[in-house]
């Protein structure tokens, strides 16, 4: 059976995951998920002997949008966003339930979604998008960087969308399907071969404005999407050892998006000294 994926998505050189031994590795996701269960009651013994208020508890204040992955919905990155609130941020949902439909359409409300926050925070905000959640976001940064400050992406294949194992494929035949039977808020036929989809995914390759930091996370264990297609040059790569499914729930991961986002907050704080150091030196200068 042939898939409904356009071959542009794939460009050569890439190829997706296939055969049982590729899914049976993101079997490894309970392993992860425990992890994080232990991570957790961990850092809730250490924070219990902490008192409530002080230093030791950190504002929520750096807006951060979570934005999950191919028929996936917000709740399962409710983890990610737990710990990320822990650690002095303040996360968003991206009111994705299932992301299922047209991807243009998906950016389009992120980026509406971005604005409302950005507006309402007075700054711009941080994406961590997981898989298709990660190429939707760096499509919005490419077009609003007054609305993005930066994106962690995990796992996500810019390069090559169509490089996904063959189980993906019959996902999106099956929602192209059911679009057609007249189940509205689906991906269509054109969403995943025609221009809805070159154009989607052309946007997804625009050059991102030097202001906008950018991570790639990416595991050579993934048995969804082809690690080689998270590689974009635009990005700092971070490999990890976990399953595809597992990056939204594993602690190293959540570890390395934190430094990603710790690194924004101080390549900002710089940006902001700059002008007042220079100042400082002109009135030296007079003197």
């Amino acid at each position: 059976m042939s898939s409904p994926l356009g071959s542009f998505l794939v460009p050569d050189g890439f190829g997706g995951p296939s055969g049982v031994r590729a899914l049976a590795r993101e079997a490894s996701t309970v392993t992860e998920a425990a992890r994080l269960l232990r991570r957790t009651r961990s850092d809730r013994r250490a924070r219990s002997v902490l008192p409530y208020a002080g230093p030791n508890r950190p504002a929520p204040h750096d807006p951060v949008v979570l934005v999950p992955g191919f028929m996936a919905g917000d709740s399962t990155l409710r983890a990610m966003a737990a710990f990320l609130r822990r650690q002095g941020f303040r996360t968003y949902r991206s009111q994705i339930h299932v992301n299922v439909g047209c991807t243009r359409e998906a950016g389009d409300r992120l980026e509406q979604r971005l604005e409302s926050i950005a507006v309402k925070r007075g700054r711009k905000v941080t994406i961590v998008g997981h898989s298709l959640g990660g190429m939707l976001a760096r499509g919005v940064a490419a077009r609003r960087p007054d609305l993005v400050e930066g994106i962690v992406a995990l796992g996500s294949p810019v390069l090559a969308p169509g490089a996904v194992h063959r189980l993906l494929a019959w996902d999106a035949r099956l929602l192209a399907r059911l679009s057609t039977a007249g189940l509205r808020g689906l991906m269509s036929e054109d969403c995943f071969g025609g221009e809805c989809a070159r154009a989607s995914w052309e946007e997804s390759r625009v050059l991102l404005d030097p202001g906008v930091a950018f991570t790639a996370v990416y595991s050579r264990r993934d048995g969804i999407v082809d690690y080689r297609a998270c590689l974009d040059p635009a990005a700092r790569h971070v490999e990890v050892t976990t399953s595809h499914c597992g990056m939204a729930v594993d602690p190293v991961v959540m570890d390395h998006v934190l430094a990603a986002l710790r690194a924004q907050q101080v390549s900002r704080a710089s940006l902001r000294a700059a002008p007042l150091d220079e100042v400082g030196s002109r009135r030296v200068a007079r003197r």
